[in-house]
Order: C-alpha cells, then sequence, then structure tokens
C-alpha cells in the first residue's frame, strides 16, 4: 500500500504531540518516527513576529510534490507536513515534519530531505516585524540551504 503524505499549511498553531500521534499510529509496520520542529526565533530580543505569506493551493501543491519524491526515494510508513502563515510570535511552532518508516535511516533521510527542500523552494515568503514596531524587509533565502540541497541530487 502506497504512503500518501499529509500536507496542512494553517494559521493556528498545532499540537506537535498529536500530529505525531496521527502518523505514528497510522501503521502497524512503523518503527521509527522522526520529526523536524521550526520555531520562531527572537533573534537576540530585536523580533517581535515573523510574518509568513504563501500563495494557497500553490504551497500544498509544492510541498506535496516534494513529499512524493520522498516517498519514492525511501521505504517510509507514513509523512506529514505542517506549515503556519500569518505572524507568528517568538517561541511558537512554525513547521512540523513527521517521517516515519520501518526502520531509523529511511525516517531520518526522509525528513531531512523535506526540511532541506521547505527551507529552499516551498513557496513561503517571511518578513520580519521588530521589536521597536516597526516592519523589517522580507527576508533571502540563504545560501546555506541552497547547499544542504546539492545532498540530495542524485
Amino acid at each position: 500500500m502506497k504512503t500518501e503524505p499529509v500536507i496542512k499549511i494553517q494559521r493556528e498553531d498545532f499540537d506537535t504531540a498529536e500530529e505525531i500521534k496521527s502518523v505514528a499510529s497510522a501503521n502497524k509496520n512503523t518503527g521509527a518516527v522522526v520529526t523536524f520542529t521550526g520555531l520562531c526565533r527572537d533573534e537576540n530580543g530585536t523580533l517581535s513576529a515573523l510574518e509568513l505569506e504563501h500563495y494557497p493551493g500553490m504551497a500544498e501543491a509544492e510541498i506535496g510534490r516534494i513529499a512524493e519524491q520522498a516517498i519514492e526515494r525511501w521505504p517510509v510508513t507514513g509523512l506529514k507536513v505542517v506549515h503556519r502563515y500569518g505572524k507568528v510570535a517568538p517561541g511558537e511552532n512554525i513547521v512540523l515534519v513527521v517521517a516515519a518508516s520501518a526502520h531509523r535511516q529511511a525516517a531520518f533521510d526522509a525528513a531531512s530531505f523535506l526540511m532541506d527542500f521547505l527551507k529552499s523552494r516551498a513557496p513561503f515568503w517571511k518578513r520580519e516585524h521588530l521589536a521597536d514596531g516597526s516592519t523589517g524587509e522580507w527576508v533571502d533565502a540563504k545560501e546555506s540551504d541552497e547547499q544542504s540541497l546539492e545532498q540530495w541530487k542524485t
């Protein structure tokens, strides 16, 4: 049976434990679950919020395309991505990736692959809202995120 990825793009926060449990319990062949949770930093007290924008439909489709690549590459038993949009305060969740498989290495690889692509290719745009009340510029992608993709090229 083919694994179907679950992609959720939402404004509201998510319960990390519940999201992980939904993937871990969905398939009796799951022996490993690897997760990554990305949180909003306060950038040493200078940031009051991070604003994330996306194109509804396009973001889900692109993340789904990337998730399908992970499913083709590794024998995962479950795969979920939850990504928030809107204003996110420091300490709050931004993104969750959950990868499950019978064995740990496939789960680690699938989760890492997904995060590397989310950081550099998912259609989200970020703008900083600063603690002094001003609005910063839109944040550019980092070169290091692009470099992380190199390991996945085959």
